[in-house]
């Protein structure tokens, strides 16, 4: 479906973004609160570190923030426009939303951090 080689693989597949064959969370999608964000320290394929510098993923915060607001906006808008709902209706409707989506953000949005500094190599191998 996506391309090897293009941002859009790394952060669909939860792959490495220079080697595009580790994995980058250590865990497969789940809920347990204390397994949705752990990484590898290094892909275990080509041993990028992932933690390239302290705190280099404080940046996603930003990112997962830019989602927050996307979502939100979209959920009332389909809520309200789409639904017919009242603005508590609406309000309620989101918070819904992302807390069910939260940890696909968190993921999504760390994935997305070092997809914007680390580019694909085809030349790299273990």
């Amino acid at each position: 479906m996506f391309k090897k080689g293009t941002k859009i693989y790394s952060i669909a597949k939860g792959k490495c973004p220079k080697c595009h064959e580790g994995d980058f969370f250590k865990y497969k999608f789940t809920f347990n609160p204390s397994k949705i964000t752990q990484l590898h320290d290094n892909c275990p394929n080509c041993n990028l570190k992932y933690m390239m510098e302290p705190s280099f993923f404080y940046g996603a915060m930003y990112v997962n923030y830019g989602i927050t607001v996307a979502l939100s906006v979209a959920t009332f808008l389909i809520s309200s426009l789409v639904f017919n709902l009242g603005l508590l209706q609406s309000f309620a409707a989101i918070i819904i939303t992302l807390i069910l989506l939260a940890p696909v953000n968190l993921r999504l949005s760390r994935i997305l951090w070092i997809n914007m500094f680390v580019s694909y190599d085809p030349k790299t191998k273990k």
